[in-house]
């Protein structure tokens, strides 16, 4: 009896840490730069970078076009990259989908909706 709760533990704990090294795989997969394109704004905004950093084990960065701006409640899940940033007053936030060296998505703001789409810079 207590061999199938010795190995089924084991079986959770391995889960477990599977689980957590693909995530730190995924997430580690993002570090770096990744120059943006955005629809359907005034010039000065269509073009910039999004850079994420691995620092003390969390995930971090910023976005730099016009200005340069901090990265809030950055997630990665799955592929998954959600964020917001502020400027000029104003909140931005970001929710795009990575396939490759590919993010894709949109950024939601109080001037509307914007896609967006980057391509990563060098590995």
């Amino acid at each position: 009896m207590k061999t199938k709760h010795y190995i089924f533990l084991m079986l959770i704990t391995i889960s477990m840490f599977s689980l957590a090294a693909r995530k730190a795989f995924i997430a580690d997969d993002l570090v770096g730069t990744w120059k943006y394109m955005i629809s359907d704004v005034p010039t000065e905004y269509q073009t910039g970078s999004l850079v994420f950093e691995q620092k003390d084990n969390k995930m971090t960065g910023y976005t730099e076009g016009t200005a340069k701006n901090e990265m809030k409640e950055l997630t990665v899940d799955q592929g998954k990259v959600t964020f917001t940033t502020e400027a000029q007053g104003s909140a931005f936030k970001y929710t795009l989908m990575q396939k490759g060296d590919t993010l894709t998505g949109m950024i939601a703001s109080q001037y509307g909706d914007f896609a967006i789409r980057a391509i990563r810079q060098g590995k």
